[in-house]
């Protein structure tokens, strides 16, 4: 293959890695053995050969379009890209509509060479006055960042640790104030002693943080924060023992395994050729029952806490899911429920899924910044009653 095929299709990998996929060393070494497969004599032939190398999943297949047509130059699409970098104002409805259409023009901004001006003016801000670019990062809507935005927030998600109070176990250890007498270290206590009671031996219940069970829906309703959800679930499973992780969609998926890979790129390329069902329907009930079934006597034991992400937007219209629900909050020590629509104000427990599973909950959260699940640590270990405080106006809304 000629050298500057391979360093072409180095940039465009790495522009495609910028626009949010998960692109590595291997899949770039894939696409050089299967463009010298099928040669570049046919422009579709090319298309087909690299899509079937970058793209897993059916989220990716419209970045990958935009960044193939814009990298290897269709004009028509180039200029309509070229438009986004110009200031215009737009509704959030085209700005949903453009998201991906941003972070692939953020990528392949970021491999264009800087033209030549002249030197800008440094200007002298008092910083008093601004908000600083982390703080206002931590606010943004994950489904508005642009790509460089999206790689900044990865990197803060990869820091943020989930502290989940202790919770006491059934085993003891030694302990003088304990509150509980240890028959047997007091009798070897005893014994060395030559039969002389000196005190007695105490112990206390051990602690140790509950395992922590996550349980995210990757429907085509939570796609735009499915992929940033899936990083702060890599980050829980590398930061802590005994998290477990489970997707769904119309079916019920165990990552747990795939998530354990330090390389967070690795890990996502593992979770795409496991999972079958990304982007879909949403069958909350269905995957529920699973969990229940064949997961809960397994992963939910000395007190589980657990994470269910779903916006409650159902397929089947909440059939059977009150059920599946309320047997998942007994089996549990806590179950939180996080809910990307939850950034609206004007959010109302309309639908069937949300009045089914709100009743079966002790907490219910937004979960659409980086702010949003920093402040899922402080409910976490929120004491007092097991159910939170804010609750019961979403039930009284919900009846």
């Amino acid at each position: 293959m000629d050298g500057s095929i391979a360093i072409n299709l180095m940039h465009f990998a790495r522009a495609l890695r910028t626009a949010g996929l998960p692109v590595g060393p291997g899949k770039l070494l894939q696409a050089v053995e299967a463009v010298e497969a099928v040669g570049i004599a046919s422009r579709a032939d090319f298309y087909w050969a690299l899509h079937a190398v970058f793209v897993n999943r059916r989220d990716q297949r419209e970045v990958f379009d935009q960044a193939f047509h814009v990298f290897w130059r269709n004009p028509d699409i180039l200029k309509r890209m070229m438009g986004l970098m110009l200031p215009t104002v737009r509704t959030e409805a085209q700005e949903d509509r453009n998201a991906m259409s941003r972070r692939v023009a953020d990528a392949l901004r970021g491999t264009a060479p800087e033209a030549e001006g002249p030197e800008k003016t440094e200007i002298e801000v008092d910083a008093a006055f601004t908000v600083s670019a982390q703080e206002r990062l931590q606010e943004k809507d994950f489904e508005k960042m642009s790509a460089a935005e999206m790689a900044d927030a990865k990197h803060m998600l990869a820091r943020i640790a989930l502290p989940v109070a202790e919770a006491a176990t059934r085993r003891y250890r030694t302990d003088p104030r304990g509150e509980r007498v240890d028959p047997r270290a007091t009798l070897r206590r005893m014994l060395r002693s030559g039969g002389d009671l000196a005190d007695l031996a105490r112990r206390k219940r051990r602690t140790r943080p509950p395992p922590l069970v996550v349980l995210c829906d990757i429907s085509g309703s939570m796609t735009r924060y499915s992929r940033m959800l899936l990083h702060f679930m890599h980050a829980l499973s590398n930061d802590r023992d005994r998290v477990h992780s489970f997707v769904f969609g119309t079916r019920l998926t165990n990552i747990t395994r795939h998530l354990r890979h330090k390389d967070v790129d690795v890990a996502l390329d593992a979770i795409s050729a496991a999972v079958e069902d990304w982007s879909g329907g949403t069958r909350i009930g269905t995957a529920l029952h699973a969990f229940n079934r064949t997961w809960a006597r397994r992963v939910l034991g000395q007190g589980a806490v657990v994470l269910l992400i779903t916006d409650g937007l159902d397929r089947d219209a909440g059939e059977g899911l009150a059920a599946e629900a309320e047997r998942l909050h007994k089996s549990c020590r806590r179950l939180v429920w996080l809910n990307p629509l939850l950034r609206w104000e004007g959010f109302a427990p309309r639908s069937s899924g949300i009045r089914a599973l709100l009743p079966h909950v002790d907490d219910f959260r937004p979960v659409h910044n980086l702010n949003s699940l920093a402040g899922l640590a402080d409910a976490l270990n929120r004491e007092g009653p097991r159910r939170a405080h804010g609750l019961r106006k979403w039930l009284d809304q919900a009846k």
